[in-house]
């Protein structure tokens, strides 16, 4: 890939030239916590039990990509989340938990132009079910918390499709979807921060880093460094 160039202030593009056109694309895809929303949940949960330093440093060395199994590193997390009650979710939602800056518009300009929306998280069911809500998200996939008696138990529990959603993970659900769809990978744009979004967004006809780690910024097609996700649209203009 051939190395980036500053398209306008805080946003760099490699490998192709602006502007495409958002008709040209069919589906959008996003990575949940740091991406569409403000924060890392898990780290927030964590706090509740006075882990929060603990976690956040797993968190952080996963999402740079030090720690390459992704399963083991939420495991590991998950564990430590084990007595803290089940309300901490709801606290965390309500208190803590708000869209970045241009989610809402980017998501609704996409809708508008007649692409789908997915998210694809490493986090957890309770949030990406209410963000979906918020902002009319077509498809989703994430983990579901084990609770027991009103607390969490430190494990995740299985699904049909699988046991983790890690990085494998959200590319096969991508790549599902586009079949779903009846579309091409190379119609579909796949946003995210850290190193766990990239095989998605080596699928994708388009990759984007949003305010990303070094690695995923390295390797994405657009990176927005400054403002909000809806500056995609400066890069991926409406018709």
């Amino acid at each position: 890939m051939t190395s980036a160039t500053e398209f306008a202030p805080g946003l760099a593009v490699q490998g192709f030239t602006p502007p495409l056109r958002l008709s040209d694309f069919k589906l959008i895809a996003f990575d949940m916590d740091s991406t569409l929303i403000n924060i890392e949940c898990i780290d927030e949960i964590a706090d509740a039990a006075g882990r929060k330093a603990e976690v956040a440093a797993i968190t952080e060395a996963a999402m740079r990509g030090e720690i390459t199994d992704f399963k083991d590193s939420l495991r590991r997390r998950v564990a430590l989340l084990q007595g803290v009650p089940a309300t901490a979710l709801q606290a965390v939602f309500e208190q803590r938990l708000r869209l970045n800056p241009g989610a809402q518009s980017l998501v609704q300009r996409c809708k508008a132009h007649g692409l789908r929306v997915l998210l694809v998280s490493g986090g957890f069911t309770f949030f990406a079910d209410r963000v979906c809500e918020m902002l009319g998200i077509d498809f989703a996939r994430s983990n579901v918390l084990e609770i027991a008696n009103g607390v969490l138990t430190g494990r995740v529990v299985d699904q049909d499709w699988g046991d983790i959603c890690d990085g494998a993970e959200k590319c096969k659900m991508l790549l599902h979807t586009c079949v779903q769809l009846g579309i091409a990978p190379q119609q579909s744009i796949a946003m995210g921060d850290g190193a766990n979004d990239l095989p998605m967004m080596g699928a994708a006809g388009l990759s984007v880093a949003y305010h990303a780690k070094p690695k995923v910024r390295e390797q994405a097609m657009v990176s927005i460094q400054q403002g909000g996700l809806d500056r995609l649209l400066e890069v991926v203009r409406p018709d």
